[in-house]
C-alpha cells in the first residue's frame, strides 16, 4: 500500500507522474518532426511526416486534460478562498509567462541573426503577452482563462452531484458541434470584425473545454473511472490504435478531397482529431495505472527516479523547448544538399537533442537559485534532493492563429 500523501492529505497518485512525462514528450516529439518536416524537400520523406502528424496531435490535449484532474484533486473537496486560489495561480504561471516571452524572443534574435532593437522588443513582447501567439505558450493563454472560471466548474460539478454524466454529455456534445464549426462553418466567414479571442480560436478555452471537463469527471469519479478503464484497456488500445491510424486518412482527406490548406489539413481542431485524443487520453491514464502498479512490484529505482524527476520538470520542459529547436532549426538548414531519406532517419538525434536540451535548461532552473521562478517551481538556496508577426519572428513560432 503507498502511504505518501500530497500536502493536502490525499494519496499521491504515482500515475500521474508517468501520464505528465509522456504527454510532455509526446509535445516534443510533435514539435521536432515539424523541424524536420520544414528542413525538407517536397518528397516522400516529407509526406510521410506530414501524414503521420496528425497522430501526435492527442499531446495537446491530454495536457489540458491533466490540467483539469489536477486542479479538481486539489480543489475539489476543499473549502477555498478564490482570491488566494488566483493569487497564487496567476503568480507561480504569469511570471514564467512574462520572462520566457522576454527571454525567448531575445534568444530567436541572437540565434536567428536578427536585429533587436528596444522598441521592436516591447512591441514583440507586448503582442506575445496579450495574444499568447509566440514560442508555443499559447497554453499558458489558456489556463489563464480557466483559472479564472474554475470556481464557476467547481460551483457547476457541486450543484448538480447526481448529474455529472450530464455534464459530460452536454460538454462532448458542445465540443462536436464546436469542431464542426470551426473546420466547415468559420473558414467561409469574414471573422475580421470579431474580438480577438473568438479571431483565433485556437487560444480560446472553449475549444478545450471537454478536457478539462474530462479531467474534473475523472479526479471526481476516480476509482469509477480507474475500474472502467482497466476492465475495457485491450478495447480501449484498440480503438485507439485504429483511430491512430485513421489520422493518415483524415490527413489525406483533407489534402485530395476538402483541399485545405496546410495549417487547417493539421489543426487540432477538428471532429475526429477529439475522438482520437480522448481515447488516447484513456490510453495513457492506462498506462500510468500500470505504472503505478509496477512501482510497488518490483521498479527499478532509476526508472522510478527518471520518471518523478521528469514529472517535476514538465512544465518547464514545454516552457524552455523553443530554446532547443531553435537551435535544432539553425543546424537542420546548415545541412544543405542532404537529401530527405537522411534527414527522416536522423528525426531520433533531432528529437533526443531537443529532449535532452529542454530537460536540462529545466532540471538548472529547477536546482539553481533564483531561476526556479522561471519554471513555476521557486527554489531556496537549501532545497532538499529530488525524491526518487512582429518584430521578425520566425514564422513558425507566432502560434495560435486562426485555423489552429
Amino acid at each position: 500500500m503507498e502511504t505518501k500523501k500530497t500536502r493536502h492529505g490525499k494519496p499521491y497518485l504515482y500515475e500521474v507522474d508517468l501520464m505528465r512525462v509522456i504527454f510532455i514528450f509526446g509535445v516534443l516529439l510533435n514539435h521536432t518532426t515539424t523541424a524536420f518536416a520544414m528542413a525538407m524537400t517536397d518528397g516522400l520523406s516529407k509526406t510521410a511526416l506530414h501524414a503521420t502528424h496528425l497522430s501526435l496531435h492527442f499531446t495537446r490535449m491530454g495536457f489540458m486534460f491533466m490540467t483539469g484532474l489536477v486542479l479538481f484533486l486539489n480543489y475539489y473537496d476543499r473549502n477555498t478562498s478564490w482570491k488566494k486560489f488566483w493569487q497564487k495561480r496567476y503568480f507561480s504561471t504569469g511570471i514564467p509567462y512574462l520572462a520566457w516571452n522576454a527571454i525567448l524572443l531575445v534568444a530567436t534574435a541572437v540565434i536567428s541573426g536578427t536585429v533587436l532593437t528596444g522598441q521592436s522588443f516591447w512591441t514583440a513582447w507586448t503582442d506575445g503577452v496579450l495574444h499568447g501567439n509566440h514560442f508555443y505558450l499559447y497554453y499558458v493563454f489558456v489556463i489563464f482563462q480557466l483559472y479564472l472560471i474554475f470556481p464557476l466548474i467547481i460551483k457547476l460539478f457541486k450543484k448538480f452531484p447526481n448529474a455529472h454524466g450530464v455534464i459530460m454529455g452536454i460538454s462532448f456534445v458542445t465540443q462536436l458541434l464546436l469542431l464542426v464549426a470551426v473546420k466547415y462553418w468559420v473558414p467561409h466567414l469574414d471573422t475580421s470584425s470579431w474580438l480577438y479571442i473568438f479571431r483565433a480560436y485556437g487560444l480560446n478555452i472553449l475549444m478545450y473545454q471537454v478536457y478539462f471537463f474530462a479531467g474534473a469527471y475523472t479526479a471526481i469519479h476516480y476509482r469509477q473511472v480507474t475500474q472502467f478503464i482497466m476492465a475495457h484497456s485491450k478495447v480501449i488500445v484498440w480503438i485507439a490504435a485504429g483511430l491512430g491510424i485513421g489520422t493518415v486518412g483524415l490527413y489525406a482527406f483533407n489534402m485530395n478531397i476538402l483541399k485545405l490548406p496546410y495549417s487547417r489539413i493539421q489543426t487540432v481542431q477538428q471532429p475526429y482529431i477529439m475522438i482520437y485524443a480522448l481515447m488516447m487520453v484513456a490510453v495513457v491514464f492506462y498506462l500510468g495505472k500500470k505504472y503505478a502498479y509496477q512501482r510497488t512490484h518490483g521498479l527499478n529505482p532509476w526508472i522510478e527516479k527518471l520518471v518523478a524527476t521528469s514529472s517535476k520538470l514538465s512544465f518547464g520542459i514545454y516552457l524552455v523547448q523553443t530554446i532547443p529547436i531553435l537551435l535544432l532549426d539553425r543546424i537542420l538548414a546548415s545541412l544543405t544538399n542532404i537529401p530527405n531519406w537522411l534527414l527522416f532517419i536522423g528525426v531520433p538525434i533531432g528529437y533526443l537533442f531537443v529532449l535532452g536540451g529542454s530537460v536540462l535548461i529545466a532540471y538548472f532552473c529547477y536546482r539553481v537559485v533564483p531561476f526556479g521562478i522561471l519554471i513555476g517551481r521557486p527554489n531556496r538556496k537549501k532545497k532538499r534532493v529530488l525524491d526518487a508577426k512582429p518584430a521578425n519572428l520566425p514564422q513558425k513560432f507566432i502560434h495560435a492563429t486562426q485555423s489552429k
